[in-house]
């Protein structure tokens, strides 16, 4: 890693470690230790006391965020011909079945977000191995698999995220960039965090929420006081 220069170090000096910061706090601090040239992407990550290998410990959801990611998603719709301008009016980037699925098995995946309608499932079941580890399988519990593919194109570019926990117990989601108001970031965190806690397994066993910070591409993460974030709830 290259050394920080000076300034960098006054930037990440801003941050106490050792502190836990409410949320507010925290969405206005990570705003201004953000050092990079770039529009860099917010990111806030969920530590979980769940086990995921426990089915139903499996963290899943769907959210949308109220000023979107600050990316411009691009949607691929797999659909039949009777589907397909329902999905182009809605805004989607690219519309087909058979051409798209030969591009995908070719190593093309250059897309955010893959749609389908049901009917189509059997066929994309050859191409799962190349899209489940990218994050790209459609799936019923996150809209993606749809009669209302128009709708569902809508919702993705209007800033619907959909977030898992990783196989050690944590979410990792982008939540805006760094461009954002330090009250849009804000916005944005809560309605994740909030989502997350609805989540709680009924049958868990100790403690849920574990811990949570939120940070840009390159900058240090600012931890959030999440004990303080649910009793505002």
């Amino acid at each position: 890693m290259s050394k920080l220069t000076k300034n960098q170090k006054a930037v990440v000096a801003k941050v106490d470690s050792a502190k836990m910061y409410k949320l507010a706090e925290a969405c206005q601090l990570v705003k201004e230790v953000s050092f990079t040239k770039f529009d860099a992407s917010v990111e806030l990550h969920v530590n979980l006391g769940v086990d995921p290998r426990k089915a139903n410990q499996m963290i899943r959801g769907v959210v949308t965020l109220p000023y979107g990611t600050g990316k411009t998603k691009r949607v691929l719709v797999l659909c039949t011909p009777d589907k397909e301008a329902e999905a182009k009016e809605a805004g989607a980037d690219y519309v087909g079945l058979d051409e798209y699925i030969e591009k995908i098995k070719g190593g093309w995946t250059d897309v955010d977000v893959i749609i389908c309608t049901p009917s189509v499932m059997a066929k994309i079941g050859a191409i799962g191995r190349i899209l489940g580890p990218r994050g790209l399988m459609p799936n019923p519990k996150t809209g993606t698999v749809t009669m209302a593919v128009g709708n569902a194109v809508k919702e993705v570019k209007a800033g619907k995220i959909d977030f898992k926990v990783d196989k050690t117990g944590i979410i990792h989601t982008a939540i805006g960039k760094a461009s954002f108001t330090p009250e849009q970031i804000y916005d944005n965190a809560k309605t994740v965090l909030s989502a997350i806690i609805k989540l709680k397994p009924q049958t868990l066993k100790g403690t849920y929420l574990l811990g949570a910070s939120i940070c840009t591409t390159m900058s240090p993460g600012v931890t959030i006081d999440v004990k303080a974030f649910s009793a505002e709830l």
